[in-house]
């Protein structure tokens, strides 16, 4: 396997049967880019719920390290310093920086695109570079395994030149789909609700905890209440002004007459919002498939619970390193050859570790336990 293999024309494949003709035919024009209006509200969904946000850079960092096994010593050691220096972007460094970002996207779009950029002689990779998806679009290409990447300038779309350069990958498409759907798909209701019991805490809080007074002055039967109510309660009324004024030092207020005083809104009861609250968290949680505990929520009664939500994470995790595999492998087979190194290599992930140090020491105790039973004339490790 060489280097123009790799770029080398791959045999068209058979149409699908069960697919229409003109999904695969549609104008250029037509096509719709990867970035639809619903990534505009899970980006506001981001920024309003802190929680939401905080879930995905968990999950994003959760999601572990790995190592890059070249068969050839030369190309482990040319791997190796390239995965640990390649640029990123315009500020950044090493591959482990270009997944972050890129699993950020695809969780939160549903799609994810990336570029391996050459230097200008063509001869190796220059750095790796994240692609903004308001100016990308797919469509179906040469057969239903093939999908093709066009670049959007606003009026029209065109064929990107070099397709063997892009990284993409869609997340969970729908049948018949070639774009992703976002991990936040079918939050926006549940956040909507959660966000409006939000701004009614506050309006209430700024209402009863900034406590405003109704100030009665009930005037008396008498000829000077009657003739002269209207100062009397303009007097009252900026005595109480400048007796209340946070801007001047704390005073009494003294009024002569039946004058009452009272607080808005001391009467009314404030409604709970602990339980609807959690509900709605609860529902994100179990969309994000994050256990409580990782996010600072104490809801797991007991520690089996938790350990069987840490099982669910752990294979939530592993379908993610499942979509950015064939990523890594694309970018480092590349660059092999390029350089004229063995291209043969596989990608190993660190074993995702959610318990303590205690636990994991347990783990190796009866692990080696285990050997000694099952290998009794063996020697320990």
């Amino acid at each position: 396997m060489g280097l123009f293999s790799l770029f080398a024309p791959k045999p068209a494949a058979v149409s699908v049967q069960t697919a229409r003709e003109q999904d695969r035919l549609t104008p250029e024009f037509c096509t719709p880019t990867l970035r639809t209006p619903d990534c505009q509200l899970y980006d506001a969904l981001r920024e309003t719920i802190p929680l939401v946000d905080g879930a995905l850079d968990k999950l994003i960092r959760l999601t572990g390290a790995f190592q890059v096994q070249a068969q050839h010593p030369r190309a482990q050691q040319a791997l190796d310093r390239f995965l640990q220096q390649v640029p990123v972007g315009g500020n950044g460094q090493g591959i482990q920086r270009f997944l972050w970002v890129y699993l950020d996207n695809l969780l939160t779009y549903g799609n994810a695109v990336g570029e391996m950029v050459l230097t200008r002689d063509g001869r190796t990779l220059a750095g790796l570079y994240n692609a903004p998806l308001d100016r990308l679009a797919v469509r179906g290409g040469q057969g239903p395994f093939h999908p093709e990447l066009l670049y959007h300038n606003g009026l029209s779309t065109t064929p990107i030149p070099y397709p063997e350069l892009i990284l993409f990958t869609p997340l969970n498409p729908p049948a018949g789909s070639l774009r992703g759907r976002s991990i936040l798909y079918g939050l926006p209701f549940v956040a909507g609700i959660l966000t409006k019991i939000y701004r009614s805490i506050g309006q209430n809080f700024e209402r009863m905890g900034n406590l405003r007074f109704a100030v009665t002055y009930r005037p008396k039967d008498s000829a000077v209440d009657r003739a002269y109510s209207q100062e009397i309660a303009q007097t009252i009324a900026r005595e109480w002004s400048q007796a209340m004024s946070a801007s001047g030092p704390v005073r009494d207020f003294v009024a002569v007459g039946d004058v009452d005083i009272k607080v808005i809104g001391a009467d009314n009861q404030v409604m709970d919002s602990q339980i609807p609250v959690r509900e709605m968290l609860e529902q994100i949680i179990a969309k994000l498939g994050l256990p409580p505990f990782v996010l600072g929520l104490s809801w797991s009664s007991t520690e089996r619970m938790s350990r069987q939500q840490a099982d669910i994470l752990t294979s939530e995790l592993e379908s993610y390193r499942t979509l950015l595999t064939p990523v890594i492998e694309k970018i480092c087979r590349t660059y092999l050859l390029l350089e004229g190194l063995d291209p043969a290599l596989q990608v190993v992930w660190e074993d995702i570790n959610l318990q303590d140090e205690l636990e994991s020491a347990q783990a190796q105790l009866y692990r080696a336990q285990a050997e000694q039973l099952t290998n009794p004339g063996g020697e320990g490790k």
